[in-house]
């Protein structure tokens, strides 16, 4: 298996935070989501890994150090998942690629998805789910028809940013500057070319807003789900994950949820409550925060 993983954007909506840390670098119980997905990938025997780095660059590079394995493809300009796809072809085998945002957070079955792909002869295999909020893939039966209004009646399906092509894809890509992937894949849709597997029921979270970044640890911290590859679920207490090093706990109140980082620093008379604080995060005196995460 390679696999891409996509970790270039400039993350505009949850800005002033990716002001200062790129979005896959954002930690997700206290562990940056890129290594999350990094151990995924590793666990489901990716023979080669890249990851794409603009916005923050240097950031994403130092944070690759634990995974020396990892190739860290530095790109100049934005260009997109297409033309940063088109960038990594020499770097490929001539075997299916699998490429993932570095956005989310999952539980869908790599291997499932890479098997079904070489079984089925799509050349672009999409992994998608019924998801309202972000249901705009037409569809019918196992094929991809279009994007948005294109593509016919058939029912409309989220993309969970997770999807399989072949390198003779990647080749069709303009070798230089910026381009969309959905383009060539509204033209591949038309040709019946491209496929997908359901993975409904999977957890899928992405954390595109600051309440989207809220709501995964609420649902983390509370109890709602159960996902063995986080370890660190093991040592929520009473609905808070407590980094080592913490200042202040004596003369702070935690209720609901919260998430909090090492060396943090709780002012006097503080009142927290569904609060994600990010290591070395200094939080005032008599601060009260209902579901505000403090950052920096």
């Amino acid at each position: 298996m390679q696999v891409m993983i996509l970790a270039a954007g400039f993350g505009t909506r949850l800005r002033p935070h990716t002001l200062a840390r790129p979005k896959p670098l954002f930690p997700v119980l206290n562990r940056p989501l890129l290594h999350i997905l990094l151990d995924r990938v590793r666990e489901a025997g990716s023979r080669t890994t890249l990851v794409n780095a603009h916005h923050l660059a240097a950031r994403i590079d130092a944070a690759l150090a634990p995974y020396p394995e990892v190739i860290c493809q530095r790109e100049d300009e934005i260009l997109g998942t297409g033309g940063s796809l088109r960038r990594a072809l020499p770097l490929l085998a001539d075997e299916p690629l699998l490429v993932m945002n570095g956005d989310i957070l999952h539980n869908i079955d790599l291997h499932a998805l890479m098997d079904h792909h070489r079984a089925s002869g799509n050349r672009v295999t999409m992994a998608l789910h019924d998801l309202a909020r972000f249901n705009t893939v037409r569809t019918r039966g196992d094929r991809v028809t279009g994007f948005g209004s294109e593509g016919g009646n058939g029912p409309c399906l989220a993309f969970t940013g997770i999807h399989v092509i072949e390198p003779e894809v990647i080749e069709q890509i303009p070798k230089n500057g910026f381009f969309h992937i959905i383009d060539l894949y509204r033209e591949l849709a038309r040709q019946g070319t491209v496929g997908l597997v359901r993975v409904d029921g999977c957890f899928w979270r992405d954390i595109g807003t600051p309440a989207d970044y809220l709501d995964l640890h609420r649902e983390l911290l509370t109890g709602r789900v159960s996902l063995p590859f986080l370890p660190a679920l093991a040592r929520v207490r009473n609905g808070w994950l407590l980094a080592d090093g913490i200042l202040g706990l004596d003369r702070a109140r935690l209720d609901g949820w919260g998430c909090l980082g090492a060396r943090v620093s709780i002012g006097r008379d503080a009142c927290l409550h569904g609060v994600v604080a990010w290591d070395g995060v200094e939080i005032p005196s008599q601060a009260t925060t209902p579901c505000r995460q403090a950052s920096r």
